[in-house]
């Protein structure tokens, strides 16, 4: 039988319509895996820097599903390729958490206690990404990670 995960992804703000909206909802109808988008927002719009990721934090806590595995997005996370991805989330699975939770934060980046409460700190390279496109990629490589674990083609070394 094949591995199953149920994934939640928190996202600072609201996504709007366009091409990477799109592409989000194609990986996320291929996937046999429950997937859930959460969208949360900082309380306090007059906040900046430290003080917003604090609340940004909180509000991403707010949501977190209990037990869940965590995986921050942060660009100082650990460089994995696709096999390692999905061999982490088969890890958190073999080792009794069926439920993964995967954290974008704000425009300033992920408060330092969530990097620090995270089982995994992942980066999608160094560079930095919009967050609508990381919404993409992260749903594209959840969906990848799924093929790679099940044995499926999709995915080619």
């Amino acid at each position: 039988m094949s591995l199953m995960l149920k994934v939640t992804l928190v996202a600072v703000g609201r996504a709007r319509g366009g091409p990477e909206a799109a592409l989000v909802e194609d990986y996320v109808r291929r996937l046999r895996w429950p997937f859930t988008l959460v969208e949360v927002q900082a309380r306090k719009a007059t906040l900046q820097g430290e003080a917003l990721k604090a609340e940004e934090a909180a509000a991403i806590r707010a949501k977190l599903p209990q037990g869940a595995a965590l995986v921050a997005l942060d660009e100082r996370g650990r460089l994995l390729d696709s096999r390692g991805f999905a061999a982490a989330l088969g890890g958190f699975a073999e080792s009794g958490r069926r439920e993964v939770a995967l954290v974008i934060g704000g425009a300033d980046g992920l408060d330092a206690s969530l990097r620090d409460q995270a089982d995994l700190v992942l980066a999608l390279g160094r560079l930095t990404f919009p967050h609508m496109l990381v919404r993409a990629l992260i749903a594209e490589q959840i969906y990848r990670a799924q093929t790679i674990l099940d044995g499926h083609p999709y995915h080619r070394d």
